[in-house]
């Protein structure tokens, strides 16, 4: 098994009013075997000195390409067992300089890392959606994989929905052209509670044969958070439209104050899917992992 969404968090993350506290490879590794879990997406949280949500950074892009590099070099002990993807704002004017240096890193060329809420990215602004096209293209140069994180800004009460899944769908997503797109939290920010992320999650169940090939979804931060227990019919339901075999299992960042991998997955198993379909989605290995 493959936990398809984790972070690690530098002593200079958690320097920053972030909440987190540290988290470093081998601290990874023992969850993972706590859990029987063999490795992990590393997705670097480098995008958050470039926050705006955040008072503001001295020397924002150095701080990013340090962040990405500890990140590359905390993975690089484990190479067996953890791969990283770099992180950065997209809408950040060194977003495209720092993927290109990314490619060129041997452990941080698989993916990229994209946090819309936490970049403040708007997909019904013409502007953004310019950009990430942009942001998605020199991705799919590079044959760099995309881990997206969709939801508006919660921070700044974001409009989120339908609209903006077919926006992303629509101008977005296309440009990245045949490499591997991930969208995290099944479309949301952590949790099930907000209808808005159903109704973003439903834009991608309706479309997902004919224009999704090589899309995935990851279920991190939802099961066990909130009234989930509620939804976990509906949870199903989508998973189920999606298709199994493009849902990959995720705990997120433990620093964060999130379950453990052992906990994510134990509140996983409580929604209402077979052994099947439990055991496929334990076994997905996308081509970014193998």
């Amino acid at each position: 098994m493959i936990d398809y969404h984790q972070h690690l968090f530098s002593p200079a993350i958690t320097k920053a009013p972030s909440g987190v506290k540290t988290v470093t490879a081998p601290d990874l590794i023992a969850l993972l075997d706590s859990a029987g879990i063999h490795g992990a997406l590393v997705l670097s949280t480098a995008y958050q000195f470039g926050n705006p949500n955040r008072p503001p950074v001295e020397d924002e892009y150095a701080q990013v390409k340090a962040e990405n590099d500890w990140t590359a070099r905390q993975v690089a002990l484990y190479p067996d067992r953890l791969r990283a993807f770099c992180g950065v704002n997209p809408l950040k004017d060194y977003a495209i300089e720092e993927i290109e240096r990314c490619a060129n890193d041997h452990f941080l060329k698989s993916g990229l890392k994209l946090h819309f809420g936490n970049s403040d990215v708007d997909l019904l602004n013409p502007q953004h959606v310019d950009q990430l096209g942009r942001v998605f293209q020199i991705a799919n140069q590079y044959q760099m994989a995309i881990v997206v994180h969709m939801r508006s800004s919660v921070t700044r009460q974001r409009p989120y929905g339908a609209t903006q899944a077919r926006a992303f769908l629509t101008e977005v997503l296309p440009a990245a052209g045949d490499s591997p797109v991930q969208i995290a939290h099944l479309a949301g920010a952590g949790g099930y509670d907000d209808p808005s992320v159903d109704e973003a999650l439903a834009v991608f169940a309706d479309a997902i044969a004919s224009r999704a090939a090589h899309l995935f979804f990851d279920v991190s931060g939802v099961a066990g958070y909130g009234n989930w227990a509620e939804k976990s019919d509906l949870i199903a339901r989508r998973i189920r439209q999606l298709g199994v075999d493009r849902v990959l299992f995720g705990s997120d960042g433990f620093g964060g104050g999130n379950l453990t991998p052992r906990k994510a997955w134990a509140a996983f198993r409580k929604l209402p899917l077979s052994e099947t379909e439990f055991s496929t989605i334990a076994s997905n290995i996308t081509g970014y992992l193998r």
